[in-house]
C-alpha cells in the first residue's frame, strides 16, 4: 500500500458543494464559506480560548528521533479504507431490501446515521493515535499536538452540529428526486450522490489527521 503523502489544497468545499446543489436555495450554503479564522472567533469560547493560549505558549524542546511517520501512514490508509468501503457498500444497498419497501427515507436516514457514527468513532480514534505520535517526536511537534488536542475538543460541538445538518438536507433532495412511484433509476441516482455526500464529509473529518502527517513527515529540531 502506497504511503500517504497528502493532498494538497483539500478544504471542506467537495462536501459544501454537494450540500449546497441541494439545497433549496444554494446560495445560503455560501455562509459556510467564510474564513476559518473568522468562524474560529465565533467557536470557541473564553475557557477554550485559555487552554489554546497556554498550548500555543507552551516551551519547544528539543526534538526526539522517533520517526513513526510510515506506521502511522499505514494506519490512517487502512482506517480511510475501512470506512469508503463500508460507506459504498451501505450506501448502495440502503432501500432495496422487501422490508424496506415502502420506507421511504427511513433506510437511507439510518445508513447516513449510522456512517457518521462509524467515521466519528475510528476517525476520532486516529486522530487520538496519530496526535500521540506527533507529541512523542517533542520539539515544536509537541506543541502542534497540544493545539490540536484543544482545538479538538473547543470544537467538536459545532463540528457535531453541522454534520447533524447532513441527513436533513439529504432527505429534502431524497423527497424531490424520489417522490412516491419514482422509478428505480431515481433511486440509484440518490444512492449515489448519498455515497458521494458520505465520502466528501470522511475527507473532511480526516483533514486534521492528515495535517498532524504532514508535520510528522518534517520533524523540527529547535536545538
Amino acid at each position: 500500500m502506497a504511503p500517504y503523502t497528502g493532498r494538497a489544497g483539500l478544504t471542506g468545499a467537495t462536501l459544501v458543494r454537494l450540500l449546497a446543489d441541494m439545497a433549496d436555495a444554494p446560495a445560503r450554503m455560501g455562509e459556510t464559506r467564510s474564513a476559518f479564522a473568522d468562524g474560529l472567533v465565533q467557536w470557541v469560547g473564553w475557557t477554550d480560548a485559555i487552554a489554546l493560549s497556554s498550548a500555543l505558549e507552551r516551551p519547544a524542546t528539543a526534538a526526539r528521533a522517533q520517526d513513526r511517520h510510515a506506521q502511522e501512514c499505514a494506519e490512517y490508509e487502512r482506517v480511510r479504507t475501512t470506512l469508503a468501503q463500508a460507506i459504498a457498500r451501505e450506501a448502495q444497498s440502503a432501500g432495496r431490501s422487501t422490508l424496506e419497501a415502502g420506507m421511504g427515507f427511513a433506510p437511507y436516514r439510518q445508513c447516513c446515521l449510522a456512517r457518521q457514527q462509524a467515521m466519528e468513532v475510528a476517525v476520532g480514534a486516529l486522530r487520538e493515535r496519530v496526535r500521540a505520535a506527533v507529541a512523542a517526536a517533542g520539539g515544536e511537534l509537541a506543541r502542534l499536538a497540544a493545539v490540536d488536542a484543544v482545538l479538538a475538543q473547543a470544537l467538536a460541538a459545532q463540528e457535531q452540529r453541522l454534520f447533524a445538518a447532513v441527513p436533513a438536507r439529504l432527505e429534502k433532495r431524497y423527497q424531490r428526486q424520489c417522490p412516491d412511484g419514482a422509478a428505480e433509476a431515481a433511486r440509484d441516482a440518490f444512492r449515489a450522490e448519498l455515497q458521494a455526500v458520505l465520502l466528501a464529509e470522511l475527507d473532511l473529518r480526516l483533514q486534521p489527521v492528515e495535517g498532524l502527517l504532514a508535520a510528522l513527515r518534517r520533524p523540527t529540531d529547535t536545538t
